[in-house]
């Protein structure tokens, strides 16, 4: 008995639409198309969290990659005691504070990576860095609204600290009210409505956007980080933004990727 014309043209569409469940990135979020800015927004994935160290080792362990800081042999940190970066012989991805400090746990954010390095890490998974339009539209949930944290306008809420970044005078005295110092574990702080985490602190993430600084070509961090104080540096705020060359391994900055929706 031959089946009907359209039961069938139904069933081809069903088994599509399965086909696209399955094939949904793991561990990302759909990003719907809309405006911010003025400005068109093609629907995207990307990245709940800041890529962890467990992934980037992963990706190492598939690819033999050495990053910059590895190649170089050093890599900056803060140092707190001195107030002021320094160049850290044996700082890596996998010791973001040198060799004579502890591995880096595997939940938390990779450091130390160049903007090279996490290019070399989205073109592995087949991703790509955010721009900044795609970034700050995210950290509006998909809305044009202009609140200045994903989550609403206060840091603090019911008595808990939203996001990881410094409490007190910087660099001199961090209180460590929200329970870190340094970096910590990636979603720690819970979703925004989207379904993304650690968008304000934690750690600065590259983009693929550059800007020219006294004549030198940089790349542009979004999110502030764990070293952020707001009477010195707000960029926990989703407008906020640094930027750094793209050769530059810090501690304070990692990156998340996104995939173009075809």
């Amino acid at each position: 008995m031959r089946l009907p014309y359209l039961y069938l043209l139904l069933m081809l569409q069903l088994s599509a639409c399965l086909t696209m469940a399955q094939h949904k990135p793991k561990g990302m979020v759909k990003i719907p198309s809309g405006n911010l800015q003025d400005t068109f927004v093609e629907a995207f994935y990307m990245d709940k969290t800041p890529v962890t160290v467990q992934q980037y080792r992963q990706f190492v362990k598939k690819t033999a990659y050495k990053t910059v800081a590895e190649r170089v042999g050093s890599a900056s940190v803060y140092d707190f005691k001195a107030q002021k970066w320094v160049l850290r012989k044996g700082a890596s991805w996998e010791y973001p504070l040198g060799k004579h400090f502890p591995k880096a746990a595997a939940k938390h954010p990779v450091t130390q990576v160049a903007w090279k390095d996490a290019q070399a890490y989205c073109r592995w998974a087949n991703k790509r860095l955010p721009s900044v339009l795609e970034w700050e539209y995210a950290a509006r949930n998909g809305q044009p609204n202009t609140q200045l944290y994903p989550w609403g306008n206060d840091l603090v809420v019911n008595h808990k600290y939203k996001a990881n970044c410094w409490q007190g005078t910087f660099p001199s005295m961090n209180l460590m009210k929200d329970g870190f110092r340094f970096t910590s574990p990636v979603g720690f702080y819970g979703a925004s409505a989207i379904g993304l985490s650690d968008l304000a602190g934690n750690v600065w993430e590259w983009t693929v956007d550059e800007i020219r600084v006294d004549g030198l070509i940089e790349k542009v961090q979004k999110g502030g980080s764990f070293m952020c104080e707001k009477t010195v540096c707000h960029g926990y705020q989703i407008s906020g933004k640094t930027s750094a060359s793209p050769e530059s391994s810090l501690f304070h900055v990692g990156f998340r990727a996104v995939r173009t929706i075809e």
